[in-house]
């Protein structure tokens, strides 16, 4: 491999509310020697997700992230060195390759190793068959266990997550309404993804708009913001039903957790069920949740919408934008093209 650089983010400092992008530090390093049983991966896409923000700040299902490390991420590359069997030069790959041009790796731990998918473009793999767009289906179905004729809401739904778990549910045959940021987002819901209907978080009431919507109740709610509309969403559920927890982004800038929702007791009355999940609880299933996916999206059933930035050194002002409800669909940052 030809002596070059290696153009890094360095997570430097743990954030205590809204990020600011000072908790990460540019670097240039060496790029990485290829070792025995590894290979050498020239980062291409970056994903970007709000999960990234809980990794800087706190243990949960993985560790957090030390200080003076790499800023963890999933990405998609490209081999340019390859000492383990399988893998050759030119292959494109995913894992949890970081916010940096090169990485050395086995494929153990989280970094991880897999192929793309024949004809599947980097920022396809990372958006709709990445973690999002699996995790909109297991979510949906089989945390959800949605049924044809169910009404279903959807928080967050113009984004990455959310906008699958709602076509998915409109596949199956469920009445979807979705909650979003925006007149451009809520029209985009309702014109192109086809959902039922769509609630401006910024100008509506909630709570009175989902009385409107469901009069008959909620029987499935899909979860990416917590907060105000989890509570109302509460308030507003049918016997036996699920609530799927994907996210709480309204709670990930808080220095101090706000209380928990006042109307969960309401889960008690009508036998309701609430229950979180990561996407790696069915990291063995993911072909599955592909196959699926790029069948209705063939078929013209299911649309994806990308927010691009461009260049490894507006990484952190694009993990920033998730936080502000700048993004509009699957935020990623292309690094490069491959060779």
């Amino acid at each position: 491999m030809a002596e070059g650089k290696n153009r890094q983010w360095i997570l430097q400092a743990r954030p205590t509310g809204a990020l600011t992008g000072d908790e990460f530090r540019w670097n240039e390093a060496a790029i990485p020697p290829c070792a025995d049983g590894q290979v050498l991966v020239r980062n291409l896409w970056l994903s970007f997700d709000p999960t990234q923000r809980g990794w800087m700040s706190r243990d949960s299902y993985l560790p957090k992230i030390p200080l003076g490390e790499v800023m963890r991420a999933f990405g998609a590359g490209q081999i340019v060195e390859s000492r383990l069997a399988g893998y050759k030069p030119g292959d494109l790959v995913q894992g949890g390759f970081g916010w940096q041009d090169y990485v050395a790796t086995d494929g153990k731990g989280f970094v991880g190793l897999r192929k793309l998918p024949p004809g599947v473009a980097p920022n396809v793999a990372l958006s709709l068959f990445g973690i999002t767009g699996t995790t909109a289906y297991f979510g949906i179905t089989e945390i959800g266990q949605i049924k044809a004729g169910e009404t279903v809401v959807v928080s967050g739904a113009a984004g990455s997550t959310g906008s699958i778990a709602g076509q998915i549910a409109k596949i199956k045959g469920c009445r979807v309404i979705g909650t979003a940021g925006g007149k451009e987002k809520c029209d985009w819901l309702v014109k192109v993804a086809h959902f039922d209907a769509a609630i401006d978080y910024k100008s509506e009431d909630i709570g009175a708009r989902l009385s409107e919507l469901c009069p008959n109740g909620i029987d499935v709610f899909f979860d990416n913001v917590g907060g105000t509309v989890l509570n109302e969403v509460l308030a507003r559920i049918n016997l036996k039903a699920r609530i799927v927890l994907c996210g709480a982004i309204s709670r990930y800038n808080e220095a101090t957790p706000p209380p928990g929702p006042a109307n969960y007791f309401n889960l008690t009355a009508k036998r309701g069920r609430m229950e979180g999940f990561i996407i790696l609880d069915y990291a063995s299933r993911i072909p599955e949740a592909v196959a699926a996916l790029g069948q209705w999206q063939k078929e013209g059933k299911l649309v994806q919408k990308e927010d691009i930035a461009v260049g490894l050194e507006n990484a952190p002002r694009t993990l920033m934008r998730l936080f502000t409800g700048e993004n509009f669909g699957k935020q990623l940052l292309k690094i490069a093209d491959p060779s």
